[in-house]
């Protein structure tokens, strides 16, 4: 059931969050892999480490992680961990401490086991799909379970701090939602449904990969939710394209098929599915 494998990962989340803390207390400088993406030193230092350790203690898995270039790990069968040193690099820049770490566990192309730790908050999501999810926060381990919301008029929409989608606009008026929060971070995102702060999160854009999404789909499965493409499709690890093409949609699972046809019909009318 993975005990061993989340109880290592769980340290090496946390000890990966201390070099990000170390660098966020300094006056560090930003670099761009491409438009509008930026990495940092803690990206590189953090994934360094983390797929190290993960090496180390796995040396028959596959690793896949943000900042190696080497993505060929994926093509194996069997087990794949997927790696994202600092989720929300533009929230780390900007020290709003919304950013975190992400590290997912794929077993035949499915996510089995999750975590996501918010360094400055020391917030630290973990599931494991069949077992259950938990946050440790303040010394307390809680078990996490999404909300049994099912009316898409009351559930509450969490979006991205950093780059609010114009669907947005068109997804709470075609379900009449009234309640919206912000949040860097996909792995938050996730965390805030978990603990059922929020209730659903749409990503209306190709522009995420692999490791954006095991830790959380894992976490969000072990706590009783959806976490598919925008056409309902689970998600399947593995292959040689990271990009999770057609959007990523997480939702509680009593207001799932009600939320799919609007959420389906947005993502091809942006070309998506």
């Amino acid at each position: 059931m993975l005990e061993r494998e989340e109880q290592e990962v769980v340290q090496i989340a946390r000890d990966a969050g201390r070099i990000l803390m170390e660098v966020y207390a300094t006056d560090f400088s930003v670099q761009y892999k491409g438009n509008a993406d930026p990495v940092t030193t803690a990206d590189k230092r953090a994934n360094e480490h983390i797929v190290h350790a993960l090496r180390r203690l796995y040396p028959a898995d596959g690793v896949v992680a943000e900042e190696t270039a080497d993505t060929s790990d994926a093509q194996k069968i069997g087990r794949c961990w997927y790696v994202d040193p600092l989720d929300g690099t533009k929230e780390f820049i900007a020290k709003n401490g919304e950013f975190s770490v992400m590290i997912g566990l794929s077993i035949d192309g499915r996510a089995k086991l999750g975590v996501v730790y918010q360094p400055v908050t020391d917030r630290l999501y973990r599931g494991v799909v069949g077992r259950g999810a938990v946050l440790e926060l303040e010394g307390r381990q809680d078990a996490l379970l999404v909300s049994e919301i099912e009316n898409p008029s009351e559930l509450g929409l969490v979006v991205s701090r950093s780059h609010r989608a114009p669907s947005t606009e068109r997804l709470m008026q075609e379900l009449k939602i009234q309640k919206e929060r912000s949040s860097g971070s996909v792995g938050l995102k996730v965390g805030l449904i978990a603990t059922r702060e929020a209730d659903l999160y749409v990503h209306v854009s190709d522009r995420s990969s692999a490791w954006d999404a095991c830790g959380p789909d894992a976490i969000l499965h072990a706590a009783g939710g959806r976490f598919t493409d925008l056409a309902g499709n689970p998600f399947v690890y593995g292959g040689t394209d990271m990009r999770n093409v057609r959007g990523i949609l997480a939702c509680n699972a009593k207001a799932f098929e009600k939320v799919l046809p609007v959420v389906a019909e947005i993502g091809r009318s942006a070309g998506l599915i």
